[in-house]
């Protein structure tokens, strides 16, 4: 089973780590360190999953994959 793609990023502008569910939008949490932001966005993940059932809204497949960094070489 597939699962949602979570970022999870330093943003200076907010001074903080972000974790973000791009296929959920808008579904992003922050915290001060990588592994806080990662538990608060799956906190916010349960409830905009929750939110989305209770009013019959559509909820999206994990679709999201971010483009490979990698170098061939």
């Amino acid at each position: 089973m597939r699962d949602y793609h979570i970022n999870v990023f330093w943003s200076d502008d907010d001074a903080s780590y972000v974790a973000d569910i791009p296929d959920l939008f808008p579904c992003a949490a922050f915290g001060d360190s990588p592994e806080a932001a990662l538990a608060e966005v799956l906190v916010v993940k349960a409830a905009w999953l929750e939110t989305a059932r209770e009013r019959g809204l559509p909820i999206p497949e994990p679709t999201y994959r971010p483009e490979s960094t990698r170098v061939a070489g």
